[in-house]
């Protein structure tokens, strides 16, 4: 029998792979409740999937080819804490700025609050200034997508 540890982590591997690497926005619902809440490292919480959908449709946008790897992840109860190395190449307008084609390759850190074996509450922080001082671009104002 799997402990709520091992469940939690395989959400976040399915929600890596599945969601974020093969695009599959229609799994939102089964690995997010409802009511997620999302702490930015910039800019207001976010509460509910409609704008978690959003954001994430405007980033694979800009995008395309954006990818998470795992490098390291431990969870402690229904706590799960996450660095990834995220990659992608600018190829469509982000947040009014055009693309540029160039690559950016930065490390983050998530950790987020499991409930039933989904994503309840989330605190990311990506390192965006080197992912824009890597895109050739200047950093916009935080805007939450409506």
């Amino acid at each position: 029998m799997s402990t709520v540890e091992e469940i939690n982590m395989e959400s976040i591997h399915r929600c890596t792979e599945e969601f974020m690497n093969q695009k599959n926005i229609s799994l939102l619902p089964e690995l997010f409740t409802e009511d997620f809440i999302n702490h930015p490292n910039e800019g207001e919480d976010v509460v509910g999937l409609d704008i978690l959908r959003k954001a994430t449709e405007m980033t694979l946008h800009a995008f395309p080819d954006f990818h998470y790897e795992i490098v390291e992840m431990f969870a402690v109860e229904d706590k799960i804490a996450v660095v990834y190395r995220q990659t992608g190449t600018f190829k469509g307008e982000y947040m009014g700025i055009q693309p540029t084609g160039k690559k950016f390759n930065i490390r983050s850190i998530y950790v987020c609050r499991m409930k039933d074996g989904k994503q309840a509450e989330a605190w990311g922080c990506n390192d965006l200034l080197t992912a824009f001082i890597q895109l050739g671009v200047i950093p916009p104002p935080f805007v939450i997508p409506e």
